[in-house]
């Protein structure tokens, strides 16, 4: 394993144990060289996926690329770590799973947007305003109603001013 500090392939390993749902396991390990300690992650790759964009272009499957998307829409959110690893497991099982090797980037926001809906509201909107390119407020008014299982997004009132009491109730 190459050293992130100084780049010397002369690491170490000093402790090994799995993640707490097991589905991978975590290495400590310390460069032999310039003794920058890191850690890492062992996962099970059950196939190589790769990613069909919405241009045709082809892409490898980047675990951390979900990580860091997940991690902007969760940012400044109640939701531990370990639930958000948790949930990018089961995201990566759920694709490995399907049986393709080549998936549509579309399934992958699906399925991310799930399980975000599951998770926290807030950050599924923000997830949702980036995935689907929202341009207008009504955009947030359909993903909002979507969460809360409304068919029709609420219309604004049309006039918010209080009507004023008659002249006889304010004597």
């Amino acid at each position: 394993m190459r050293c992130p500090s100084c780049g010397s392939l002369d690491t170490q390993v000093k402790d090994s144990r799995p993640t707490e749902d097991s589905a991978a396991i975590r290495r400590r390990r310390v460069c032999l060289t310039c003794n920058f300690r890191f850690t890492t992650f062992e996962r099970v790759q059950l196939r190589e996926l790769v990613i069909i964009k919405r241009n045709g272009r082809r892409v490898p499957f980047d675990r951390d690329k979900l990580m860091r998307s997940l991690s902007i829409a969760l940012r400044k959110r109640p939701v531990e770590p370990e639930r958000v690893e948790e949930m990018v497991s089961k995201i990566v099982r759920e694709l490995e799973g399907l049986g393709e090797s080549e998936i549509a980037s579309e399934v992958i926001g699906e399925t991310v947007m799930e399980h975000l809906r599951n998770l926290d509201d807030v950050a599924y909107v923000r997830f949702a305003s980036v995935y689907r390119n929202f341009r207008e407020p009504k955009d947030f008014e359909q993903a909002l109603a979507e969460l809360t299982g409304d068919d029709e997004p609420k219309p604004a009132p049309t006039n918010p001013s209080k009507p004023k009491p008659p002249v006889a109730a304010r004597k």
